[in-house]
């Protein structure tokens, strides 16, 4: 007998929501480090997670990176601070999140934050030897979508078990030295036409007052006050989600659902990368790039930029970034004027 449409409708409803509470209360769940886990060529050996909360190399680890176990614990005391209501994840939610089974790591990419530098290295790891040397992968291959599996892909009983028993680590940085490095790279280069026409157009458009035409066609001279207002104007989001480049990170990675055991910093990357490494077991394997635009910074940058953005827009930006200032222990910048 066919189901009326109602009923269709019912049971669908049913299995989505059943689906979302799984998930959602694996992700909440803390990790179990004492999971046995085996290598393709059929060896138990030690998990990351074993290594990090109950290895006899912990003290080694911890004394060498004495910032790592209290980072977790401030996030973790964030999140039930300044978060009042917990909802459910979506396979949407976790497209940001990278898988490497071989050696149990989950990986969730933040665009601005070293993010090519780590899907080359895990690239390396999940290649089969195909790729030995992270910088000899060009930058846009490690982008392609397919190179690397996300957690967005597996059943919900394979996302639950990856959640529970992988290592799970996230690379942040000062939230608006990220913000004006996405619009540097965005808009300023005269490489990023996409970007331009995409989002370039609009903004003009929208917040530059008596437009040429050119500027209304390409959309390649967005200066940082009108990228400011764009992100300010509440119907940016009501028309569609950020872009990843300039989206908060705890909107791209859900830290307070998602139990990360590593929290790394741009501001100390080769150390925090170097600790993940360890962890995975991988240190002689393959070396996180030291080289390139993506290990520096002068902590300066943002100062230069907000330098010509009024208080009122300086507070409005402040607002939305916020969160990403408070979960991930980022003092208010000194140069800021919001009053």
């Amino acid at each position: 007998m066919r189901m009326p449409r109602g009923g269709r409708v019912f049971l669908a409803t049913c299995l989505g929501s059943l689906f979302a509470l799984l998930l959602y209360y694996q992700s909440i769940t803390k990790p179990e480090p004492g999971l046995k886990t085996g290598s393709r060529q059929g060896k138990t050996r030690r998990s990351p997670l074993q290594t990090l909360y109950n290895g006899e190399q912990q003290l080694e680890l911890l004394a060498a990176h004495r910032s790592l176990p209290g980072r977790r614990e401030l996030l973790e005391q964030a999140c039930v601070s300044h978060t009042r209501k917990r909802r459910v994840l979506s396979p949407e939610d976790l497209k940001h999140l990278i898988v490497d089974d071989e050696h149990r790591l989950i990986y969730c990419y933040v665009p601005k934050v070293a993010c090519t530098n780590w899907k080359r290295v895990l690239m390396v790891l999940t290649s089969d030897g195909r790729y030995t040397d992270p910088l000899a992968i060009p930058a846009n291959e490690a982008h392609v979508a397919g190179n690397l599996r996300t957690l967005s892909e597996f059943s919900v009983s394979e996302i639950n078990k990856r959640l529970r028993s992988y290592l799970k680590f996230i690379f942040v940085r000062e939230p608006f030295e990220r913000l004006v490095s996405a619009y540097r790279n965005k808009f300023t280069r005269n490489y990023n036409t996409a970007f331009h026409k995409r989002y370039g157009t609009k903004i003009i458009r929208r917040h530059r007052p008596n437009p040429e035409p050119k500027a209304l066609r390409e959309g390649n001279d967005v200066s940082f006050q009108e990228f400011v207002q764009y992100l300010v104007d509440p119907r940016t989001q009501r028309e569609e989600p950020f872009n990843e480049h300039w989206e908060r990170v705890h909107s791209l990675c859900h830290p307070c659902l998602i139990h990360y055991d590593v929290v790394g910093k741009y501001e100390t990357l080769e150390p925090d990368s170097q600790a993940v490494l360890r962890l995975a077991g991988v240190e002689g394997t393959v070396k996180f790039p030291t080289s390139g635009k993506s290990t520096r910074t002068d902590g300066n940058m943002a100062a230069r930029f907000f330098k010509h953005i009024s208080p009122f827009y300086q507070k409005k930006l402040f607002n939305l970034y916020r969160m990403d200032f408070l979960l991930f222990n980022y003092s208010t910048p000194e140069y800021l004027r919001t009053r």
